[in-house]
């Protein structure tokens, strides 16, 4: 194939000056809204297992499971994360499952986030 001397450019990618730039409220309706998964303290689950919660069903790594742990106990409260409704519905109820087989009475609740 043979050498040009002149290279193709490629479109530019950047929005044109006049095209609108999506707001806060765009990218809302797009995603959809955020729920805060909220974690409570109670006299009855062990720590080990809030921990293993933690870790398994909201992948956070062991360092920040105990520290979000120790936030909840000593608190009464702490946030876990931001999901869309479903994942953080799903997140609850299969930690609210988990530990009614195991015989805890943890509790998570959910907040729109604002």
């Amino acid at each position: 194939m043979p050498m040009s001397s002149q290279v193709a450019q490629p479109e530019s990618t950047l929005p044109d000056a006049g095209t609108e730039e999506l707001t806060d409220e765009r990218v809302d309706e797009r995603v959809g809204r955020l729920w805060r998964v909220i974690c409570h303290d109670d006299p009855l689950t062990t720590m080990d297992f809030v921990v293993d919660v933690f870790t398994g069903v909201f992948r956070m790594p062991t360092s920040r499971a105990f520290e979000r742990m120790m936030r909840v106990h000593n608190t009464g409260s702490a946030v876990l994360g931001l999901w869309p409704e479903s994942v953080a519905q799903r997140k609850v109820d299969r930690t609210h499952s988990l530990a009614r087989t195991r015989g805890f009475p943890l509790t998570l609740t959910l907040e729109e986030d604002d």
